[in-house]
Parts: C-alpha cells; structure tokens; sequence
C-alpha cells in the first residue's frame, strides 16, 4: 500500500466518509511531496497508482469524489452522513497518530476508556483483564456507533456478569456516558461530542462577535450599496 493509499485509509476509517480534496489537503499538510488531484474515475479504472483492490479490502468505496466505508453505503445512508457533519470543522491528528487509523479496529484509548477498563476490571470481574478489555473495546464500539443503556448491559448479561448493587450499575452508566462524550465519531468529523460542542460553541460566539462589528466605512448591511455612515448609520445615530 503506497502512501496516498494510507491516507485515504485512514482518513476513510477516522471520518467515515471524506472528499478527495481533503485527503489532498492533510496528505500537503503532513508531507513534502505534494499532490495536486486525485482522480476518481480513473481511479475505479485502475488507471492511477492507488490500488482499488487495498481500498476495497480495507473497507473504501468510491463514491463520486468520496471515499466512503462500506457500513455507510450498508445501511445506504451517504446522503444523511453527509448532512451531519455540514458546517464542522475536521479533526486532525499528527501523521503517527493519523495513521493508526489504517487499521480499521484502531481507536483512540482515552481516559474515559482507561477509567472504564479498570473499574470494570476490577470490580465486576474480579480483576481478569483480558475479558476487561473485551467488553472495554465492546462498549467502545457502542458508543461510536449508537447505543442505548439497555444494549450496554445486554453484554454483561450475555456473560453472566451480574451487579452487586444499584451503585454499580450508576457507575457504569456515568462512565460509559463519559466514554461516549470523548469518542471520535464519523458524523463529527472525527471530534468528540465534548469536543464539538466546545468547538461550535466558540466557532458560533467568534462568528457573533463579528456581525456586531461594523466599520463607518463598510458597506452598509440594509444592501443599499451605500456606505454604513451614510446610510443605516445616521439613522441609528
């Protein structure tokens, strides 16, 4: 697999879905070979040194100037993905990182997945780790494809794991909660959902900072083609 390959990987796992113009923009930004275009119709040709095959093993599909996983077109819904993420900015990781996501079962091991792990550990299962990480990497997936309570305890049932008490099911509620509010997810661009909020939040405050302030000089914001001193300004004044 050569190198732009990796990126469209990647970039296909981490955001599910992704135009050619922003694998060209973040392969320019972490490479000094630079690309200028990636042709999609004669890539699905064979006709480009990018292997349909490697994509199509790894989950990719071309869908007009996208890369897509193959799970979106399963459950045919490009269109609605597309709408999600309109207007978010995308998440980018340096390029180690960044190409982890090769691996189509990589994710990010967070804090809350850490906190989640060792509590599960140690006081339902009696400190066996490897089944911790199993149900851990379970639950992790859950929470980046859509979840509710009940299917999260569905797989403790699924292995006899009983609670001792309603404190243990309110910790494991308040930590699987927390583990999906720092998940990566497609329809974020690849931002976790604590992320985005901060990150709109701001992006929405910066942007209404800005409408508020108009130069005497500026055209006028009524649409007259005037400028604002000698237009809506003196009315206000």
């Amino acid at each position: 697999m050569n190198k732009i390959t990796e990126y469209i990987t990647s970039l296909t796992h981490l955001y599910g879905l992704v135009h050619k113009d922003k694998v060209i923009e973040i392969y320019n930004m972490q490479n000094q070979d630079k690309i200028e275009n990636i042709d999609t119709v004669r890539l699905k040709a064979g006709k480009i040194g990018i292997d349909i095959a490697d994509l199509d093993k790894n989950f990719v599909e071309v869908i007009d100037d996208y890369f897509v996983h193959e799970t979106i077109l399963e459950f045919d819904d490009f269109r609605t993905q597309l709408g999600q993420r309109y207007g978010k900015p995308f998440y980018i990781p340096d390029q180690e990182e960044l190409l982890r996501y090769k691996d189509d079962t990589y994710f990010e091991m967070s804090k809350e997945y850490d906190d989640l792990l060792k509590y599960v550990t140690k006081n339902l299962l009696n400190g066996d780790e490897r089944l911790g990480e199993a149900i851990s990497e379970d639950i992790q997936g859950y929470c980046q494809y859509g979840f509710s309570p009940s299917s999260i305890f569905d797989l403790f049932n699924q292995r006899n794991i009983s609670f001792k008490d309603e404190k243990q099911i309110n910790d494991v509620i308040q930590l699987v909660m927390k583990l999906a509010n720092n998940t990566r997810l497609w329809e974020n661009n690849g931002h976790t959902p604590d992320e985005i909020v901060n990150l709109m939040g701001k992006l929405k405050s910066k942007n209404a900072t800005k409408s508020k302030v108009i130069g005497r000089n500026d055209p006028c914001p009524c649409g007259s083609g005037k400028k604002y001193k000698i237009c809506c300004l003196g009315n206000e004044e």
